[in-house]
């Protein structure tokens, strides 16, 4: 009866959780496994996700047993884009990026699904990431720069008829309830799309830099260290609730206190926030083959309070940003789709005391109101989809009583699953950006207007194990 979010993504391939099937190895040798392919991988799954355990593309484990997983995730793409920023001249030299780029991207996900006889769920998940550094003077010397970091890594324990509760570095409730469903976040097999997709990843950042204010599985969101409770399904709805002390990783320690303390709730920095709760409700429901699913959060963090002698100041365009007057987070994100046939048609909302991807807003600025609209269609081994998206905010925070910022994306295309485990993946973008007295090149303020435009389109090709 009950639907899982999640679902949806994991029949790409791509962006869902996956396992092999727990068939016996048809002769394994030297580490190897051989069995079914199931899905793509995910640090997320239907055991670890959700408050009772369901069907999806993680195996369940039985009674006594546990469930390893290690699984992976190879990413390569063509692509061209354009942006008003691509030209400069600095101190006398002309600076011109190339159009064409070629990428490859890889993703590693170990985890542990276990289930007790008297029925405990517990088990851990990580997501290990490849990182990119500065251009170096050859190929060779360029990879060396390239490193392996976590960017998920939690444990979880629960029962079906209690829930589950998961501690450590993983999605809050608005990217366990979301899953990409309501962000319309699932047809281009888990390449980002506005969330860090092909041309934010690689265009000019000055111009393609539009934050993914919705958090639904945005680093922004997940990566500090929470503890999140997520309930069973009752009659359709379920709940969750989060809390985490610091922006961060507890981990990060300090010899005295200062600025560099994770824990610190008073300095130099006025723009941390702590103390971070969301609380939310989440809604799937099916009626004559019309699935209807809707979820609402709010959550709210305190603000670091100023340790400087005379205090946090009024913005100003001459102000050190740091150094502000800022208000406490506090904002609502709600969301809906339907779905018929194949077709699902999504909105999701957030606006309140936000300032872009959760961060705080200056003390008399804008609030932040921000949609994401799209619809999608899947047939077979195909997905194809469109969305649309504004963003109104405060912006830059010297910019408070003088202006706003105004930002628009818009992508489509879609996803083909050739073979198992086998995807490929073509998408068009757009976004612009624009912000009174504000210049997107240079990001100086009351010096003149200057926006910012930027399109893409790319090709990707996608394998999961």
């Amino acid at each position: 009866m009950r639907k899982l979010l999640l679902a949806s993504a994991a029949m790409l391939g791509a962006t869902a959780g996956g396992a092999f099937a727990q068939a016996p190895a048809a002769a394994p040798s030297q580490g190897q496994y051989v069995a079914p392919w199931a899905a793509g991988p995910s640090a997320n799954n239907n055991n670890n996700s959700i408050g009772i355990a369901g069907p999806g593309a993680d195996a369940n484990p039985t009674p006594g047993t546990v469930v390893i997983r290690l699984n992976g995730r190879v990413q390569t793409e063509m692509g061209a884009g354009w942006t008003s920023n691509d030209k400069t001249t600095t101190a006398g030299t002309r600076f011109e990026v190339n159009p064409i780029r070629f990428t490859s991207y890889m993703r590693l996900y170990p985890g542990f699904d276990g289930l007790t006889t008297n029925g405990l769920r517990y088990g851990g998940s990580v997501e290990l990431r490849e990182n990119f550094g500065p251009a170096a003077g050859s190929p060779s010397a360029y990879s060396s720069t390239e490193t392996v970091f976590v960017r998920r890594a939690f444990v979880y324990m629960g029962a079906n008829q209690a829930g589950i509760v998961r501690i450590g570095q993983g999605d809050g409730v608005i990217g366990l309830f979301n899953g990409g469903v309501f962000t319309t976040s699932t047809w281009d097999g888990g390449v980002g799309n506005f969330n860090g997709g092909q041309s934010q990843a690689w265009g000019v950042s000055s111009a393609t830099g539009i934050p993914f204010v919705w958090l639904a599985q945005a680093g922004a969101e997940y990566a500090n260290t929470k503890i999140v409770y997520l309930s069973p399904q009752f009659f359709g709805f379920d709940f969750g609730v989060q809390y985490a002390p610091s922006m961060y990783n507890g981990y990060t320690s300090c010899a005295v206190p200062a600025q560099t303390c994770p824990e610190t709730i008073t300095g130099s920095d006025t723009t941390r926030w702590y103390n971070q709760v969301a609380v939310g409700a989440r809604y799937q429901g099916k009626f004559a083959g019309l699935g209807v699913k809707a979820m609402l959060v709010y959550e709210t963090a305190a603000k670091e309070s100023s340790g400087v002698v005379g205090g946090a100041v009024a913005p100003s365009l001459a102000g050190t940003v740091t150094n502000f007057r800022y208000d406490n987070l506090s904002f609502v994100n709600a969301a809906a789709a339907v779905d018929f046939a194949g077709v699902t048609v999504a909105a999701d909302y957030i606006g309140g005391a936000l300032n872009g991807q959760l961060t705080m807003r200056p003390s008399g600025g804008a609030s932040m109101n921000a949609v994401v609209a799209g619809v999608t269609y899947r047939k077979g081994p195909m997905i194809v989809g469109a969305e649309f998206a504004t963003i109104d905010s405060q912006g830059d925070a010297r910019l408070t009583g003088i202006s706003q910022r105004h930002e628009f994306e818009a992508s489509f295309g879609g996803t083909y699953t050739v073979a198992p485990g086998l995807a490929v993946v073509a998408e068009y973008q757009y976004e612009q950006r624009h912000q009174g007295n504000f210049n997107f090149l240079t990001s100086a303020v009351g010096t003149g207007t200057r926006d910012a435009h930027a399109q893409a389109i790319s090709f990707a090709t996608i394998v999961t194990w």
